[in-house]
């Protein structure tokens, strides 16, 4: 299939067949996933890939019973980690001491090395880290003196940042949903679930976020979507400038 294909293969599935789907293929489509755009390249997401019956039926009652999850036969579930952002700074930076003196002139590495410290050794952890609100309004008081003389980003609060890192985890969920249909796997996005009975299940800690859970399998004939795909016109969502 071309691209325009699969984008009009998948559909959100709400009845599966009895069918298995290969535990493998999923696991490569996650991995693809991993390719998804990300803000600042810090990846403050993870997923986890359940093909346990048993589990997947105690993941049903925790999304309210919906048949989408009962009858999958796989999920997949996507989890923000921002309590990871030291980590993953550490390991950008980790990663570009060694591209930039892989691929960068000689006369640059020193500086564009100082530059990639400052960003990720000093700025990510200011601007990820939480504390009860306290960190987000001293970047918000912050931005909006500088905001004062120059074109600056505003959206800095704690639950601004905690938008960015599920906007940037909602990406990776739609790039795997694309690569499932791919494969003409089906795929259904959720967002009703009980968000901690989820992390119970899941066994998360406690900064971790449920972004959404995916459930996987193959549609059932005409239960399996409802219909049509209703969209609104094109000219309503498209602004020529």
């Amino acid at each position: 299939m071309d691209l325009k294909d699969v984008l009009n293969f998948r559909r959100s599935v709400r009845v599966y067949e009895a069918a298995a789907i290969a535990p493998l293929v999923v696991k490569r489509c996650i991995e693809l996933a991993t390719l998804a755009p990300n803000s600042s390249n810090m990846q403050l997401w993870e997923a986890y890939h359940i093909t346990s019956p048993h589990l997947i039926q105690q993941m049903a009652k925790a999304c309210l019973g919906q048949s989408s999850v009962s009858t999958a036969s796989q999920l997949v579930v996507f989890v923000t980690r921002q309590d990871l952002h030291r980590r993953r700074a550490k390991a950008n930076i980790a990663f570009e001491k060694e591209n930039i003196r892989r691929n960068s002139p000689v006369e640059r590495q020193e500086k564009r090395i100082n530059d990639r410290l400052l960003y990720y050794g000093k700025l990510m952890p200011f601007l990820y880290g939480r504390f009860f609100g306290i960190l987000g309004l001293i970047r918000k008081v912050g931005v909006s003196v500088v905001g004062l003389f120059r074109p600056i980003v505003y959206q800095v609060s704690e639950n601004d940042i905690r938008i960015v890192v599920h906007k940037s985890c909602a990406l990776a969920a739609q790039t795997f949903m694309t690569a499932m249909a791919n494969e003409r796997y089906d795929t259904c996005p959720l967002e009703g679930f009980d968000s901690k009975r989820v992390k119970k299940l899941l066994q998360l800690p406690y900064g971790a976020e449920i972004n959404m859970v995916v459930s996987c399998g193959i549609r059932k004939g005409d239960e399996g979507i409802w219909g049509d795909r209703f969209r609104v016109p094109f000219e309503e969502v498209y602004h020529s400038l």
